[in-house]
Order: C-alpha cells, then sequence, then structure tokens
C-alpha cells in the first residue's frame, strides 16, 4: 500500500474487515447448529458403569473391550444420534445419552445382562443361547396375530437332540429365560408369569416332538417390549456384570433453557468486550474485535472438526478464552504505547512492541496450555470437555489473537495513514509522544508516584487473615460439598410455582425418601438426599415432580466409590498443575521466580477455597475446573511482570545492583504492567459477570469461583508476587554469577605466589 493513498486503503480495508465479520456471524449460525450438544445443553441421560467380571475374576482389558462393543451395539438400537462411551479406568465405562427421552428404557436396555438359556420346569439347564443364529431375532407374530419375537435356529442337530428328549418328560416343557438368577429365579414361583411384563420367565411351551424349526417366543408382550427384546438379543449378552455407581437425568426443556441463557451471556459478554477494546484501543481495539470474532469461529470450527461434544463447561470455557485471548493483543498494545511514550515513532514503535511482548505472550499462553493438559489427563467428564474446549482455545489464540492481529494492524501501519494520527490508531494523543531530538522529556509512566511493594506485609497480612478466617469457618462448618464429591443424590426442581420446604418434605415423605438440606431459590429448588438412588426410584421422583409441579428435573447420583475417586483426582490435579508451572517457570525464567509464582497461587487457591467456606457456596466438579483456570490465569498475569523484571534485569550490572536500585526495577515493573493487568481482568471478568447474572445456575459456582479467582489473582499479581521475588533475591544482590568452567586439553599453569605471580 502506497502511503499516498493511505487513507483510502484504510478505508477500504475497514469495509472490507466489517464484511468479513458479517460474514462470520453468518457462517457461525449453520456451524453452531451441526455442533454435537452435550446432555446439560439437551436433556439426556448419563450413567457411570463399574465394570465386574460374571465369574469373579479378575477384569481385563479384552472383558472391557467385548462390553464396551456389547454396549455400543445396544445404545445403536436406541435410536441416539450422538452417544458417548468412554472407557475410564481399568474398570468403568461412562455413557452419555445425549436427547434420549425415556431414560428408565435406556438404563434398563444397557445394564440387562440378556443371557438366554433354555431349561426344564426343574430349572435343569438344558441349551445356551449357542443354539442361536447371532444376530438373528426379529419381530414377529403368535397364531393370534399378538407381538412375539422370531428366533433363528442355528444348531438345528443340537436342538432336535433336546426337544426329542423333552417330549418323553413327564412334564413335555421347554421354558426360555432372560437372565436366569439360581438365587430368585425358579418356574415353580414364576411358572404363572412367563410371558408378562418384569418376568425374566420369557416363555413356557409344550413339546410333543422333537424338532429344530425356528422359535417363537410369545406371551402378553406389548410392541415396544418386543422391540427391545429384540434389540437385547441381537446386541448380545453382557459378558460382565455393570453396576450403576452415579448418574445425571436432564430433562429436555432443562436443557434448552439453559442453552438459551448461556448463551445470551456469552454473546452480551463478547460484545461489552468488543466495545471496551475500541473504546481503550480505538483502532487497533477495533482490529483486535474483529480477530476476536474470528477467533470464536475457528473455535468452534475445531470443536466441530475434532468431533466435540459442545456441553456447559466448554462453553464456559470458550467464554473465559475470550477474555483471555484478548490478554494477548492487550500486552502488544501496551508495548506499542510505552514506546510511543519513549518519543518513538508509529511504525518503529508498533516492531518494538511486537517484538518486546512476544516472549509474555507465549510464556502465559503455555503455562495455561499445561494446566489445560493436566485437566484433561486427571479431570473426569465435565472437566474433560471445559479442558479440551480451553487447549483448542489457547492454540486458536496464538493464529488469531497474536499473528493475525499483528499483521492485519501491520498492513494498516504501513500505509503511513496513521502515522500523525496515533491517538486514531491505539489512544495515544499526538502531544504525549516526545520529541526526542529537541530532548524533549519521556512521558512519565503511569502510577509513577504509588509505592507497589511500600505495605507490602500489609497486603500479605490481608490475605493471611482471609485465609485463617476461612480455615476456621471450614473446620467449625465443612465445605458445602456438591454431590460430586460425596455420596448420595442431588434433585434439582425449576417450576413456576411457589414452594415451600414443608411442601417438599411432605412430597418427599409420599416418595420414602428423607432429605439432608433443601435450598429454595427463585427460580430452582434443590433437594439433597444422602443416599444414592436406584434407577427405578430416580424415574418415580423425576414423574412425580413432573406431573405435580409441572416442573424441569435434573436428578444427579453419586456412590461412594466416584466421590474418592474424584476427590483423590481433583488434589492430584491441582498439585500436577503446580509441580508443572514450577518446572516451566524455572526452566524460562530461574528457580526464584517460580517459586514466587507458586506461592501468589497457592495464595489465590487458598483465598477461592476460604470465601467458599466463608459464604457457603457450593464446591463441586466445575469448581475444581475454575480452581485449575485461575492457576493457569493467575500465573500468566504473574509471568507478565516477571518477564517485564527480567528484562529490566538485563539492562542492569546485577552484580553491582543495590538492594534500592533492585527495588525500584520491582517497583516500575509493576507500574509499567499495571495498566495491562487491570485491563485484562477487565476484559476477563466482564463475560463471568455476565453468566453470573444470566447464565445457567449449572454452572454459578465455576462463574463465582472465577469471579474470586481473578480478583485474587490480579491482587496477587501486584501486591504478593513481585513482593516475595524481592525478598528472595535480596541475598543474592551484589553475588557474582556464578561461571560455568570450561575444561580443554591444554595444560593450565600454576600459579605460586613470588614466583610467577
Amino acid at each position: 500500500m502506497k502511503s499516498k493513498n493511505g487513507k483510502k486503503n484504510v478505508i477500504i480495508t475497514a469495509i472490507l474487515m466489517s464484511l468479513l465479520a458479517v460474514v462470520i456471524c453468518l457462517l457461525f449460525i449453520p456451524l453452531f447448529k451441526n455442533l454435537k450438544f452435550g446432555l446439560d445443553l439437551q436433556g439426556g441421560f448419563e450413567i457411570l458403569y463399574k465394570v465386574d467380571s460374571i465369574d469373579g475374576s479378575k477384569m481385563n482389558s479384552s472383558k472391557l473391550t467385548a462390553t464396551y462393543k456389547t454396549l455400543s451395539k445396544r445404545i445403536d438400537s436406541l435410536g441416539v444420534s450422538e452417544p458417548e462411551i468412554i472407557l475410564e479406568g481399568n474398570d468403568k465405562i461412562r455413557v452419555k445419552l445425549a436427547g434420549v427421552t425415556d431414560p428408565e428404557q435406556a438404563r434398563t436396555q444397557l445394564s440387562t445382562v440378556a443371557t438366554l438359556s433354555f431349561r426344564d420346569t426343574d430349572d435343569n439347564l438344558l441349551m445356551t443361547s449357542e443354539v442361536l443364529k447371532a444376530g438373528g431375532a426379529k419381530v414377529s407374530q403368535d397364531s393370534s396375530g399378538n407381538p412375539a419375537v422370531l428366533l433363528t435356529v442355528k444348531d438345528k442337530d443340537k436342538f432336535y437332540e433336546v426337544t426329542n428328549k423333552v417330549k418323553d418328560y413327564e412334564k413335555n416343557m421347554i421354558v426360555i429365560w432372560l437372565d436366569y438368577n439360581g438365587m430368585t429365579d425358579s418356574f415353580a414361583k414364576e411358572g404363572s408369569l412367563c410371558g408378562t411384563s418384569g418376568s425374566n420367565c420369557l416363555s413356557a411351551a409344550t413339546v410333543s416332538q422333537g424338532f429344530a424349526s425356528d422359535v417363537i417366543i410369545q406371551g402378553n408382550f406389548t410392541e415396544d417390549e418386543v422391540n427391545n427384546l429384540v434389540d437385547l438379543i441381537n446386541s448380545g449378552s453382557l459378558p460382565s456384570k455393570l453396576s450403576e455407581i452415579s448418574s445425571k437425568t436432564v430433562g429436555a426443556s432443562f436443557g434448552d433453557d439453559t442453552l438459551q441463557k448461556t448463551l445470551i451471556a456469552g454473546v452480551i459478554g463478547v460484545v461489552l468486550i468488543g466495545v471496551i477494546l475500541i473504546a481503550i484501543y480505538h483502532f487497533a481495539g477495533f482490529v483486535s474485535t474483529i480477530s476476536m470474532l474470528l477467533y470464536t469461529f475457528l473455535v468452534f470450527l475445531v470443536f466441530w472438526l475434532v468431533g466435540g461434544v459442545l456441553t456447559l463447561p466448554g462453553i464456559a470455557a470458550l467464554v473465559l478464552g475470550i477474555g483471555m485471548s484478548v490478554d494477548s493483543n492487550v500486552i502488544t498494545f501496551v508495548r506499542i504505547k510505552e514506546e510511543l511514550y519513549k518519543g518513538k515513532s508509529l511504525p518503529l514503535a508498533f516492531k518494538e512492541g511486537v517484538k518486546c511482548s512476544f516472549s509474555a505472550i507465549l510464556d502465559s499462553n503455555l503455562t495455561t496450555l499445561i494446566v489445560a493438559i493436566i485437566m484433561f489427563i486427571f479431570g473426569e467428564s465435565s472437566i474433560k470437555g471445559f479442558a479440551t474446549m480451553l487447549i483448542i482455545t489457547v492454540i486458536v489464540t496464538m493464529f488469531t489473537m497474536v499473528f493475525l492481529t499483528r499483521i492485519l494492524l501491520n498492513l494498516f501501519v504501513k500505509t503511513d495513514y496513521f502515522n500523525d494520527k496515533t491517538k486514531l490508531f491505539i489512544g495515544v494523543k499526538k502531544e504525549d509522544i516526545p520529541n526526542v531530538s529537541k530532548n524533549e522529556k519521556v512521558k512519565k509512566v503511569p502510577f509513577t508516584k504509588v509505592d507497589f511493594l511500600k505495605n507490602r506485609k500489609l497486603f500479605a497480612g490481608v490475605s493471611v487473615i482471609i485465609i485463617l478466617v476461612g480455615a476456621v469457618t471450614i473446620g467449625f462448618c465443612g465445605l458445602n460439598l456438591g454431590i460430586d464429591y460425596r455420596a448420595g443424590s442431588d434433585i434439582t426442581i425449576a417450576t413456576d410455582k411457589n414452594l415451600t420446604k414443608k411442601q417438599i418434605n411432605g412430597d418427599l415423605s409420599e416418595l420414602k425418601l428423607k432429605s439432608s438440606d433443601i435450598t429454595i431459590g427463585d427460580e430452582e429448588t434443590v433437594i439433597r438426599i444422602d443416599s444414592a438412588l436406584d434407577g427405578d426410584k430416580v424415574k418415580e421422583v423425576n414423574t412425580y415432580f413432573e406431573d405435580k409441579y409441572d416442573a424441569k428435573v435434573n436428578i444427579g447420583v453419586v456412590s461412594n466409590v466416584v466421590q474418592r475417586e474424584l476427590i483423590k483426582n481433583a488434589i492430584l490435579s491441582v498439585l500436577l498443575a503446580l509441580v508443572g508451572i514450577i518446572l516451566y517457570v524455572s526452566f524460562r525464567f530461574k528457580f526464584s521466580y517460580a517459586v514466587s509464582g507458586v506461592v501468589a497461587l497457592l495464595h489465590d487457591v487458598l483465598i477461592m477455597i476460604a470465601l467458599f467456606g466463608i459464604f457457603n457456596i457450593e464446591v463441586s466438579s466445575m469448581f475444581i475446573a475454575a480452581l485449575l483456570a485461575i492457576i493457569g490465569y493467575s500465573i500468566n498475569d504473574t509471568i507478565v511482570t516477571f518477564d517485564r523484571v527480567r528484562e529490566k534485569l538485563k539492562e542492569k550490572d546485577e552484580e553491582n545492583l543495590s538492594y534500592d536500585e533492585f527495588y525500584d526495577l520491582c517497583n516500575t515493573s509493576i507500574r509499567e504492567t499495571f495498566g495491562r493487568t487491570v485491563n485484562t481482568t477487565i476484559t476477563t471478568l466482564i463475560p463471568v459477570i455476565t453468566l453470573i447474572i444470566l447464565g445457567s445456575s449449572e454452572i454459578l459456582s465455576f462463574n463465582l469461583a472465577m469471579l474470586i479467582g481473578l480478583i485474587a489473582g490480579t491482587y496477587s499479581t501486584i501486591f504478593i508476587a513481585t513482593a516475595l521475588f524481592l525478598t528472595l533475591e535480596k541475598k543474592n544482590l551484589g553475588k557474582p554469577k556464578k561461571v560455568k568452567r570450561v575444561y580443554t586439553d591444554e595444560f593450565e599453569e600454576k600459579k605460586i605466589k613470588g614466583i610467577n605471580c
């Protein structure tokens, strides 16, 4: 672009970018509709099974895989479009069926072992299902036209041999059983119930002669029961026993409502971020906003291409990622403004700003990526969804918000149109740029008179008090643990009717249940039950509240087994995140930086836990996701300040640096990054606050944790981390750097005083 056509080229390019934004918005609609939604956004059923061998032998990978394949066949018969079957560890399988309308049918269809056996009236085994053709069951009719099941015989010789013997028995009958249990089932007790709903005895037929033709199972079956039975038989018997250890049921209307609220909150958050960027950074903010729209579109595109399932935690990670990705541009914009204030021209300030900001952006994004990977490896289902989206956002951030924004801005800078319009370009008034050739003074750094380190003991004391009050509160009252971290059941009821605790207790008495806690909110009522409800009870409770109050019902169940594992993984995830950050920061900076950064992170974690304890806010698995996200975000913040300290130290003679000089250097670093820290926190807080106000209650604890964590993280970045680094490095001031000795093959002359030295 030539400078004389600068204005024209700027206008044309800006129009093209605006059209790009419109196209992105138009393409976003069909892309979003084609995404796979999790059960929390469209309703459905999730269940976690513990898998055990039927014969009591040790579970192995081949049995687990065989069980996985059988479940896959059964899910196909349910007609669920986007099921998820996930192997967890060596003995667990998680099944997610988004959009399923009858959770109880799905539960029965999945967990029934479905072993067919042919027995006599004394319950002796005559034949197994091995005599039948695999997948040969069909829907048929009996002689009266009633629904029946037709079984295709494979081993005709065996079948003829057995029926030919049975015809001569005194009670010449063959009884067909489904999942016969010798402890509870017998023909003597259930013979009259054969062929009725709920009985394992499917059919009892009189045999008058040997035969090898196909077999019909007939009884008082409905058409749906026959279809389910055919699907069960054709999918094959389960090679393992499934024990339900946790489950979650979300009504379709509940999911739709959640999706709508979260999307509205997300859109408003993105719009507000764009407005603030343009208000602070003017034209550069406009370019950043276009990049943010493209970034959002690309994140969804990548998520769709990798077959991701969009869930509430995923949307939360995306909105958080938008706020964090803007940080990459804010860091660059702040550096460009600093260079302008030093009297440099716009092209030179842009070049230097881009160059100096890259290391801070790289380090901050890589630390977030480390935390996201740890979340993905050790987190449970919902946290994995959060981590997947966070990993994608970090990768896409480096492309769009770093490289693309810089390329676009560089095109505009090269037009020379903005050379004397720096206020329009990035919000720097022309009169604030000194003319260094005329010895004009460099503009002072904002907050020059603020001594951030002077009251470091006071700031640390405030944090200690909050943490101690939280510790005492938790010690006496305990944490308000969500269902993920305690065994039991949670029943969430959303209805327009005004409910009272007396009403709910009356309802629970009818259901023969007892609550440990009832919380009645403006929109939802949450009932806690200490016991884990079984499948039949879940269905009964769901139907009861839906029918009585026309309510949207969401039921979660967690057993002791899952509770212990979730707590273990939560602690492990946090510890590994901290270790990963120590190793990375030690490698990129040095150990004292790492120690200071991790102590600041522990401060943020403890403040979050303390305030959740003080205000009795529920701690769920999403709280752990927020905790890990804050660890990644806060170290991101701290690293930007540390990067500035490191940069300034390189300009000094460290061996001769006095404590006062080092103190001023650390203070100046905080001052110079203060504006960026505040602006980034605001842009990240905006989507979090909109999600708290307008979003779903399902992720309220996550958003509250993020709100507390963001404020605590900003506080620790400004007042804790650098202050601790100053204290740790105080003893090293004036010490010469260790020089690594280089060994050579040459002889070294020995020095002897008075002779050769």
